[in-house]
C-alpha cells in the first residue's frame, strides 16, 4: 500500500517466524510496498488488464465494481484463482466486489484504479477517483466529448494524479522503432501520415428487451440519456465485443473513437504532434477531398484512408496501392521514402536500407502498464499521460464532428473551439444524466 511497516510498540514475549513473501524476500515484494489497486469495469478489457496486473509482484489487486453480477463474480473467481495458486493452500479470499464503484473509490487501502467501463463513464469515474486521490490507468477513448476531455484533464492536474490512458500502442517495439526511425530523419522531411478510416454510430432505437437478472441498468446507463434495455449493447455472460455499446451514438461515436484513435495517437506520436491538434478537418466529398484529412499550422497532414487511389491520395514510390493501410497501423511518409508500421509485429519500409540502421526495442505493449506503475512511485507523467490520452481523443472527436456536419471544420487548438461555427461549437459538449455531469 506504499507504506512502511509500522514498528509494534513493546517487546514480543516470542519469536515470530514470518514468511519470505511477508518480508520481500524470495523475490517477492513486501505487502506494504505493493500498489494496491482496484478495478472498475471487469468485461473484456477489463479482464485483460487484470490478468496483466496480477502477474506483477509489486502490485496487489484488492477490489473491483461493475454493474453486472455475472462479471463481478466471474471476475472475482479468477483473481482468487489466480492469486490462490500462489498460496501454499491454494486459496485466496481477500477480494472486495462492488456494484457501486463509488464504494470502491471510498476504500482507503486502495492506491490506484483501471477504469475499463465504456467511455460513457469515463469523465466521472476519472474525476471522482483524482478527486478520492487514487492513481488512474483509463480505457480510450477517455470521454464521449471534446469538454469532459478537457475537464478531465484539469482535475487530474488539480488533484496531481497519475494518470495512463489505455493507448499502449505508442509503446509497442515496431512503433517505438518506426518514431526512432521518422525522428532520426531517416525517410526525409515528414509531413503526412496515412492511417486507416473508419465511421461513426447513429443513434438507434432498438426494441426494449427484459433487464437480466441483478444487472442495474440504470447505474450502467449513468451519464446518458435513458435507452431500453438491448443485449447489443450489454451482454451479460460471458463479453461477446469489446466494445458493444458503440454503435449507438448515445453511448460513444462509432470505429473513429473506439478503434481509430489508437492509430490517431501513433501518427501524433510520430509526427511530433502531441499536446497540439489540427487548424482545418474536412469530411470526404468535400472541397475534393476524398478522405477524412486534418490539416495542421505546418502543412502537415494525417489522412483517413484504408487503401490509397490513384488520382486521390498522395501514392509514395514503392508503394504498391493493393497494400492496404493495416487496421491498426499508419503509414508515416516523407520526401525521401516511407514506413508502414502496426501493432502487432509488422513493419516495412522504403527504400529497404532505411532499417539498415538497428535501433532498440524496449517495450512490449504490456509495459503500458508497467510504465504507469513506475510513474505512480517516481510522480513522473507516463509516456500516454491524461494530456496525451485528451488530445488524441480529441482528434477523434474533431473526425466526428467533420462527418456529422458534413463541412470543413476550422479549429482552433489552443481556444479548443471551431472557429465562426455555433453549430459544430455545441457538438463539443452534451447534457448529462445528474449526478455525473462532467
Amino acid at each position: 500500500m506504499l507504506k512502511e511497516l509500522a514498528t509494534a510498540a513493546g517487546a514480543l514475549a516470542a519469536p515470530i517466524v514470518l514468511p519470505g513473501s511477508v518480508l520481500g524476500k524470495n523475490g517477492s515484494t513486501a505487502p506494504s510496498h505493493r500498489i494496491t489497486v482496484g478495478f472498475i469495469g471487469v468485461g473484456m478489457m477489463g479482464r485483460g488488464h487484470f490478468q496483466i496486473f496480477t502477474n506483477y509482484p509489486d502490485v496487489q489487486v484488492v477490489a473491483l465494481s461493475d454493474v453486472d453480477p455475472w462479471r463481478r463474480n466471474a471476475a472475482t473467481e479468477a483473481l482468487e484463482k489466480t492469486y490462490g495458486a500462489k498460496q501454499p493452500g491454494g486459496l485466496f479470499h481477500g477480494f472486495r466486489a462492488y456494484a457501486d464503484f463509488r464504494e470502491l473509490l471510498a476504500c482507503h487501502d486502495i492506491d490506484a484504479v483501471v477504469i475499463a467501463t465504456g467511455e460513457r463513464w469515463h469523465p466521472a469515474i476519472s474525476v471522482l477517483a483524482a478527486q478520492a486521490g487514487k492513481d488512474i490507468y483509463c480505457e480510450k477513448p477517455i470521454s464521449l466529448t471534446i469538454r469532459q476531455a478537457r475537464t478531465m484533464v484539469e482535475s487530474v492536474r488539480r488533484h496531481q494524479r497519475v494518470f495512463q490512458t489505455g493507448l499502449q500502442q505508442r509503446n509497442s517495439p515496431d512503433y517505438r522503432t518506426a518514431f526512432a526511425m521518422v525522428h532520426a530523419g531517416r525517410i526525409g522531411d515528414v509531413k503526412l501520415a496515412y492511417v486507416s478510416s473508419s465511421g461513426v454510430s447513429p443513434y438507434l432505437n432498438l426494441p426494449a428487451e427484459p433487464v437480466p437478472d441483478g444487472l442495474d441498468w440504470d447505474m450502467w446507463l449513468g451519464p446518458c440519456p435513458w435507452y431500453p434495455y438491448n443485449y447489443r449493447y450489454h451482454h451479460t455472460g460471458p463479453p461477446q465485443h469489446v466494445v458493444p455499446w458503440s454503435c449507438n451514438r448515445a453511448f460513444g461515436a462509432g470505429d473513429l473513437t473506439s478503434g481509430l484513435v489508437h492509430n490517431l495517437d501513433s501518427a501524433h506520436a510520430g509526427l511530433r504532434k502531441d499536446g497540439t491538434g489540427p487548424v482545418e478537418i474536412t469530411p470526404p466529398g468535400i472541397d475534393g477531398v476524398s478522405s477524412l484529412t486534418f490539416k495542421y499550422a505546418d502543412d502537415t497532414k494525417i489522412i483517413c484512408a484504408t487503401t490509397l487511389q490513384e488520382g486521390q491520395h498522395i501514392i509514395p514510390e514503392g508503394w504498391n496501392v493493393k497494400t492496404p493501410i493495416t487496421n491498426f497501423g499508419v503509414l508515416f511518409v516523407g520526401d525521401e521514402g516511407w514506413i508502414h508500421v502496426e501493432r502487432f509485429g509488422f513493419l516495412d519500409c522504403y527504400p529497404k536500407y532505411v532499417l539498415d540502421s538497428c535501433f532498440p526495442k524496449v517495450h512490449s505493449v504490456e509495459e503500458n502498464h508497467r510504465d504507469w506503475l513506475d510513474c505512480i512511485r517516481t510522480r513522473l507523467r507516463p509516456k500516454a499521460d491524461i494530456e496525451i490520452g485528451a488530445c488524441s481523443t480529441i482528434l477523434a472527436h474533431l473526425g466526428c464532428i467533420a462527418l456529422w456536419t458534413g463541412r470543413t471544420l476550422t479549429w482552433d487548438p489552443v481556444k479548443e473551439e471551431f472557429v465562426g461555427d455555433s453549430e459544430a461549437n455545441a457538438l463539443r459538449s452534451r447534457a448529462s444524466r445528474a449526478p455525473w455531469s462532467v
